[in-house]
């Protein structure tokens, strides 16, 4: 009896005193190539991100658990990569394609050219289609020089149901500042039913819920301007607003019906570089760098993981 006593014993303490197995952390910065200029991002498949250039438009693949980034989609002349929402059902990525007024769709796992939407508006400012979201019915683009939007819709699965955009003209409580490269709307978000779009106007400095069929525009009353707004991300009544050269995501608790909403204490860190668009996954936010004023030519690039 004694013996077995003290192999039990041993047993136990060389469980208490064994290392246990290293659970490896994610990374905090994640380094995408050099002269990059992100702006864009997007959380695909398990760890997945990708990333987009404002230099040519290409698009990188990384793991947001190791760090590790590859091409997914090679940069051409005249083409960018802005905002970017990635459809879990079908595997797509949406870009938006800046001021070449389109919209591409890719493979999210090969990186094939799926579909290009044209969505030019015709104004006297032309056109920057800036920011995405993919929701159960359609994929929602803004357009920041001309007060509107433009839906590709979705069917089941994801499925592309036409291979033209439709345009919602932005009406209600919308204001569109008037001038050359004056951005107005921005990011855009949507709650999980897709009833309801949020977008974000950085000219005006406000927030707006937009009703995704008619484009009535309601204001967020959140106690004041909100300035630098970019890039959004909603989960559940918590909206996080990207402010680019305030160099810190808002933090905004939506009251229930979101016509109004409390400003909390933004998040900050100092590996922010003029941040433009966030990624949610987990208990972390992945923020871009896009170093907006920083000449391109040898500059290092980073997506920057913080806790909301």
């Amino acid at each position: 009896m004694r013996r077995l006593t003290i192999a039990i014993v041993g047993a136990l303490m060389f469980a208490v005193t064994a290392p246990a197995t290293a659970r490896v952390a994610f990374p905090d910065v994640i380094q995408l190539p050099t002269a990059f200029q992100s702006e864009g991002i997007a959380i695909g498949a398990g760890t997945t991100f990708y990333a987009g250039s404002l230099a040519d438009g290409t698009v990188v693949a990384g793991s947001l658990r190791s760090g590790e980034v590859e091409e997914l989609v090679a940069g051409a002349e005249g083409r960018i990569a802005v905002g970017m929402s990635y459809d879990k059902r079908s595997g797509y990525l949406f870009v938006a394609g800046g001021p070449f007024a389109e919209a591409r769709v890719y493979d999210g796992h090969s990186g094939d050219l799926v579909a290009t939407y044209p969505m030019a508006s015709g104004g006297e400012f032309g056109d920057f289609i800036n920011d995405v979201i993919v929701t159960r019915d359609g994929a929602y683009f803004t357009n920041s020089f001309a007060a509107e939007i433009y839906r590709v819709p979705l069917g089941a699965g994801g499925r592309l149901l036409s291979t033209s955009a439709e345009v919602i003209p932005l009406s209600g409580d919308w204001v569109q500042m008037p001038g050359p490269s004056v951005f107005n709307a921005n990011g855009i978000e949507a709650t999980p039913s897709g009833r309801t779009l949020v977008i974000v106007n950085s000219a005006a400095e406000a927030l707006y819920t937009v009703d995704p069929g008619t484009g009535s525009a309601t204001q967020i009353d959140v106690g004041g301007p909100l300035p630098a707004g970019d890039g959004l991300v909603l989960s559940g009544r918590t909206l996080y607003v990207v402010q680019n050269f305030l160099n810190q995501v808002g933090v905004i608790q939506l009251h229930p019906q979101m016509g109004s909403g409390v400003v909390g204490e933004p998040i900050t860190d100092p590996n922010f570089n003029v941040p433009t668009t966030a990624g949610l996954f987990g208990s972390s936010l992945y923020v871009v760098n896009a170093k907006f004023g920083t000449p391109p030519e040898g500059t290092p690039y980073e997506v920057i993981r913080v806790d909301r």
